[in-house]
């Protein structure tokens, strides 16, 4: 596994942005593990992603792009820290783009604020998860809006490699849909090879027993 993974893992646990138990979530699914991004709050955190978002970018794509996209609300900080980390490690300079919920009326008004769009950019979604897909397709019409981008692919943070109603992936719908390849920093086997049986300041977070429950899980719900 690449380091930058290993550390990516490490600071989910150490920020107790994964968590393990009994958790609902919002498809009604039961699941054993949980993943709490909002955690990822500090300078030191944002920095830290930025950082591993370079990395994968980098590994993926190299600088084969003119900007990154961050949809709003929590993609901003992370298409921010990530172009910061771009130019800092691999001296990519890269514009950076947001769209506002809202449009706004006065001063430069419109909905997307930064780097201009202009026909043939290439343009890369940063985002933290995706599950249906829902920002790609809220954020596509008004970036193909403002010129004629070429939109290729998405950086995550994590894939639960979840198969949603149509029988795929929420990451295979959007190759399908749109012809974006979304990248993770990790995916959910990712993170179980990492931390079975591994003790993390002194506690062990994917046991023998926990490893089964996220198995058996992953066999229901996931992506084989």
């Amino acid at each position: 596994m690449k380091a930058y993974k290993e550390k990516f893992i490490n600071l989910l646990i150490k920020a107790n942005v994964l968590q393990f138990g009994e958790f609902t979530l919002k498809s009604g699914r039961i699941s054993p593990y949980f993943m709490n991004a909002g955690k990822l709050s500090s300078g030191s955190h944002i920095d830290s992603l930025g950082e591993f978002y370079a990395d994968l970018i980098n590994e993926k794509i190299g600088a084969n792009f003119d900007l990154l996209f961050g949809p709003a609300y929590k993609g901003i900080p992370l298409a921010t820290s990530a172009a910061a980390a771009l130019y800092r490690k691999f001296g990519a300079d890269k514009g950076v783009a947001y769209n506002r919920k809202e449009e706004k009326s006065h001063g430069e008004g419109g909905l997307i604020v930064g780097s201009a769009l202009f026909d043939g950019a290439g343009v890369i979604i940063i985002e933290d998860v995706i599950t249906a897909g829902t920002a790609v397709r809220e954020v596509l019409p008004l970036l193909k809006a403002a010129a004629a981008v070429r939109v290729t692919d998405m950086f995550i943070m994590i894939d639960r490699m979840e198969i949603g109603n149509s029988g795929k992936t929420a990451s295979a719908e959007i190759l399908d849909e749109f012809g974006i390849t979304v990248h993770p920093i990790v995916n959910t086997r990712e993170v179980i090879a990492y931390l079975h049986n591994r003790e993390i300041d002194g506690k062990i977070f994917i046991d023998d027993g926990m490893k089964n429950k996220m198995e058996e899980y992953m066999k229901k719900y996931c992506v084989n």
